[in-house]
């Protein structure tokens, strides 16, 4: 017997990045909503880009909402996933908290398209995407349980040397920095190793920083993989 049809035939071979169908719709949504604008992008024009017919992208997204829920989505549930394997791990505190930072700060800095500025989109506000909201919450608490446990561990302060409160969120935000600096065309290429060394720094931790790259990078390189299109695994194009 002959399987049911899943979709209409594609109007034009493959041209977007991504292994499925539903990675180039992603792909190519990324690069209309950070480049036109969401409002401004309809779903015929996400299908145009990828060959499909409309009808077809339906089969994989209901709605518009749909498709930036999962690009967005993608951006806080790999490091919420990198943060519960490093937990794992016998690390010091500044070595976990440090690892996590730059494999979060990459994916942002390195992924095809730049996802991080769609946060501020008033659409993201609504109740619509709650459950994102409430990822990047979970996310946002990893940070802060993280720096908590960086500054527990550190000895006196030095009079005079600032430290940032742990519940000041400074890692996370650093981290958040990263979409603004990438449309500004201001951060340079090690910027997400970087912004992991100043978050340290800002909650006073003035250890070895060479042994702490080399630590962090230790066990962040067997979790980095390349950033896919909804920032999940997959091919990544450069962004």
């Amino acid at each position: 017997m002959r399987a049911a049809a899943t979709g209409r035939p594609r109007l034009e071979d493959r041209r977007r990045a991504g292994d499925t169908a539903r990675d180039e719709v992603l792909d190519a949504a990324g690069e209309l909503f950070t480049t036109c604008g969401y409002a401004a992008t309809s779903t015929r024009q996400i299908a145009e880009a990828v060959g499909m017919r409309q009808a077809s992208l339906y089969h994989w997204f209901r709605t518009k909402d749909d498709i930036l829920e999962a690009l967005l989505s993608g951006t806080v549930t790999r490091p919420l996933a990198w943060a519960e394997r490093l937990a794992r791990l016998p690390l010091a505190p500044e070595v976990r908290l440090h690892a996590l930072t730059h494999l979060d700060c990459r994916q942002l800095w390195e992924s095809p398209w730049n996802l991080g500025i769609l946060y501020l989109l008033p659409e993201v506000r609504t109740e619509r995407f709650a459950r994102f909201s409430r990822d990047r919450d979970h996310l946002r608490t990893r940070y802060r349980d993280l720096s908590r446990a960086v500054v527990e561990a550190l000895p006196p302060a030095v009079p005079g040397d600032f430290v940032a409160d742990p519940d000041d969120e400074v890692v996370f935000r650093l981290t958040e920095t990263l979409p603004n600096l990438r449309a500004d065309a201001t951060g340079r290429p090690d910027q997400p190793l970087r912004t992991a060394d100043l978050g340290l720094h800002a909650l006073g931790w003035r250890g070895d920083r060479t042994a702490l790259r080399a630590a962090s990078l230790a066990v962040s390189r067997p979790l980095a993989e390349p950033v896919g299109e909804d920032g999940g695994a997959g091919r990544s194009t450069g962004r």
